[in-house]
C-alpha cells in the first residue's frame, strides 16, 4: 500500500510540475508574440497598439496565474503557501489592472472610430451638397 501511495504522489508531482512548466512556457510565448506584434503595430502607427498589447499581456498573466494555482497542489510548507499566495495575489492584481486598462482603451478606441465615421459622413454630405449645386 505504501508503494502505491508513493507512486501516486510521484505521479501527481510529475504531472503537476509538467503542467506548471507548460503553462509558464505558453505564457512566455504569448508575451513574446504580443511584444513583437506590439512593436510592429507601433511602427505601423496602429491606433489599437496599446489595446492589442494589453490583451496579450492579460492572456500571458492568465497562463502564469494558472501555473501558480497548480503550484498550490504540490506545496508542502506553510511558508511556501504564503509565497505562492502572495504571487497569486500580485498576478491577480496585475490582471485586474490590465483588464481595466483594456476596458478604458476600448472605450477610447470606439470613440475615435465613431468620430472618424462622423467626419467621413460629414465629408460625404458636404461633397453631395457641392455636386447638387
Amino acid at each position: 500500500m505504501e508503494q502505491f501511495e508513493g507512486f501516486m504522489e510521484y505521479l501527481l508531482n510529475s504531472l503537476v510540475n509538467t503542467a506548471i512548466h507548460l503553462f509558464e512556457l505558453v505564457g512566455v510565448i504569448v508575451l513574446i508574440v504580443a511584444g513583437v506584434c506590439g512593436v510592429v503595430n507601433y511602427i505601423r502607427h496602429d491606433p489599437m497598439v496599446r489595446l492589442k498589447l494589453a490583451q496579450g499581456m492579460a492572456l500571458c498573466l492568465e497562463f502564469k496565474l494558472g501555473s501558480e494555482i497548480l503550484r498550490t497542489v504540490v506545496v508542502r510548507d506553510l511558508s511556501e503557501i504564503a509565497i505562492v499566495g502572495a504571487i497569486i495575489a500580485l498576478r491577480a492584481a496585475l490582471t485586474f489592472l490590465i483588464h481595466w486598462e483594456i476596458k478604458n482603451e476600448k472605450g477610447e478606441s470606439e470613440a475615435i472610430l465613431e468620430e472618424e465615421k462622423r467626419r467621413k459622413s460629414l465629408g460625404k454630405d458636404s461633397h453631395k451638397e457641392e455636386t447638387d449645386k
